[in-house]
């Protein structure tokens, strides 16, 4: 057990706020790692001059001070500190790692007393109002932080593994889309060791035993139901799918909208197991991403934002699902959209256009395995981030408020 404490911010740190500074993408002589809003959510910001910097060492916690998410903080961090960041050097009361968990856990708190009419800001009085209430003793403090500490390396190799087999993915998706498999589940030589195996068409160099036909020979293509304000009498009332829902490779039905579908209406723009709907207007970046849906028939309808591809007897949605995920990764929806002025639209018509590899039912299982396999192992550890996440966030509700209590050996310092 160890005696708590309770101080304003600025009673445990000393503030000083970056400086503007000669940047650059590349790493220069005199220069070094630059620390802005990237850095403190794991990116890179490139490199600045150390000359008239503010520098920061391992021992700092950086916030960021101004911007959208201006509270957010990062530690263990060496370089020169950014104009939009602020540097906390703990005084000797708080070690740097537990005051970084302290501060990430009143993110919200502080996000919601942003000041600034245009550019939000940290609130400059922070290191008044904010009062931490905190274990005294060193090697109480080192025992709350090395748990905490365990559990982000759970979370950062997570992500790391996520990542790793995202990349395989994406290209695995390529070789498969590009090259497809044999009859005994291999992939076919490259085009450049075998070019008698493939042929040139519209949509670049396919195998042979492919043909080419366009997206509605394979199935049919339906633009959703345009939303109407009048209709919300509750007599038809049903869930409907939008473009807020659908997101790359899966829907959140976590925020679904009702309005009214007469019984016509919801037989013509109902989903069904194995639907792939489709984002029809977006940003040039985001329009066409697509997720097949796997859920119950009949139960949603979906808006005009939507488009719908249900497949044809003898053809595998799943097979569709990641064709069209290698055409948004590769920008065939951002050629054929038609841009407004802030929006981008696919066009049900054009989509329905658009050219498309014919592969043999068996090919599109082959094809299917390979990429589901690997696409169940990005869903799992997917799984289990968020249980380390809901597991952190847990843990630093019980340990830093004093909930639940820690023991320590005399012996014991940062083991946990």
């Amino acid at each position: 057990m160890s005696d708590w404490a309770k101080d304003q911010l600025g009673a445990l740190v000393d503030f000083q706020k970056g400086r503007k500074v000669e940047t650059s993408p590349f790493l220069l002589p005199g220069y070094e790692r630059y620390l802005g809003a990237g850095s403190l959510a794991g990116g890179h910001d490139g490199y600045a001059s150390t000359f008239l910097a503010v520098q920061a060492n391992e021992n700092d916690v950086l916030m960021l001070w101004d911007g959208e998410r201006s509270g957010l903080v990062g530690h263990n961090l060496s370089g020169v500190v950014s104009s939009t960041v602020s540097k906390l050097t703990p005084n000797g009361k708080i070690i740097s790692n537990l005051l970084y968990y302290y501060l990430l856990f009143n993110f919200e708190w502080i996000q919601n007393r942003r000041t600034g009419t245009g550019v939000p800001h940290v609130p400059k009085d922070l290191a008044r109002i904010l009062k931490l209430r905190y274990p005294v003793g060193e090697k109480y403090q080192k025992k709350l932080a090395a748990i905490l500490d365990t559990i982000d390396q759970a979370i950062e190799k997570t992500e790391a593994l996520i990542h790793k087999y995202q990349q395989i993915k994406a290209g695995l998706i390529h070789d498969l889309f590009t090259r497809g498999l044999t009859a005994d589940g291999k992939l076919r030589p490259p085009r450049e060791q075998a070019p008698e195996l493939y042929q040139e068409t519209p949509i670049g160099w396919i195998p042979k035993e492919w043909g080419i036909g366009v997206v509605s020979d394979y199935g049919a293509v339906k633009l959703g139901r345009q939303r109407s304000p009048d209709q919300h009498s509750g007599r038809w009332t049903t869930p409907y799918l939008r473009v807020a829902n659908v997101f790359d490779g899966f829907i959140d039905f976590s925020d679904v909208l009702e309005m009214d579908f007469t019984p016509i209406e919801k037989e013509t723009f109902s989903v069904k197991y194995g639907d792939i709907l489709l984002n029809e207007g977006q940003s040039l970046e985001l329009v066409g991403r697509s997720a097949v849906y796997q859920g119950e028939d009949d139960k949603f309808c979906f808006q005009n934002t939507l488009v719908r591809f249900r497949c044809y007897k003898n053809h595998h949605p799943l097979f569709y699902g990641f064709l069209f995920k290698w055409w948004l990764d590769i920008g065939l929806f951002r050629q054929i959209s038609k841009q407004t002025t802030s929006v981008a639209h696919l066009g049900a018509d054009r989509f329905a256009r658009m050219h498309c590899p014919v592969v043999h039912y068996d090919e599109q299982l082959f094809i299917t395995e390979r990429l589901s396999a690997i696409q169940e192992r990005i869903d799992f550890e997917n799984n289990q981030l968020s249980k380390y996440r809901q597991i952190k966030a847990g843990l630093m509700h019980d340990l830093l408020t004093g909930k639940v209590p820690v023991t320590i050996d005399n012996s014991e310092t940062s083991h946990v």
